[in-house]
């Protein structure tokens, strides 16, 4: 499963909400080497568009944690860099079947980045799918609808299991 996967080089969309998301992060070079806390605004962006606001506010107390500079350094620029961390094999024939998993109102890894790493995934030999769930944002897995998102993906596990 990847599940709100972040970009990895090959993926080229850049929309302004994952900038608008990362910027608490990327807007300071120092920040690579260090853990960066979102305020509640943040993370209701980043994190918690999709939930009402009582909702927002819990899952800001119970799971919002400083954000590690480095992976974002990498992502953001692992089309620029030739040594990035941040690249998959593809084409790897060992693969097993793949599932891509997005939220449709997702600021921080929307649509387009999922699609596209579909898109970079599709052509390996293994089984490749993507699914967008809708009204859903970045807390898919830990807000309200948690559910929805374990029962999409066990419906996909059991069909190759």
């Amino acid at each position: 499963m990847a599940i709100d996967p972040a970009p990895f080089r090959g993926v080229l969309p850049l929309p302004v909400s994952s900038l608008r998301a990362a910027l608490p992060v990327l807007g300071n070079p120092a920040n690579r080497g260090r853990a960066v806390p979102l305020t509640y605004e943040q993370f209701r962006f980043s994190f918690a568009n999709a939930v009402p606001e009582e909702e927002a506010r819990a899952l800001f107390e119970e799971f919002a944690v400083p954000t590690p500079g480095a992976p974002l350094f990498q992502a953001a620029f692992a089309n620029l860099n030739p040594w990035t961390e941040v690249k998959v094999d593809t084409d790897n024939p060992e693969r097993g079947p793949l599932l891509i998993v997005s939220g449709e109102k997702d600021n921080t890894v929307p649509w387009a980045i999922a699609n596209a790493s579909f898109k970079q995934q599709k052509d390996n030999p293994g089984v490749t799918e993507i699914v967008e769930l809708p009204g859903r944002g970045h807390s898919l897995t830990i807000d309200h609808g948690w559910r929805d998102v374990a029962q999409t993906t066990l419906e996909f596990v059991k069909r190759f299991a």
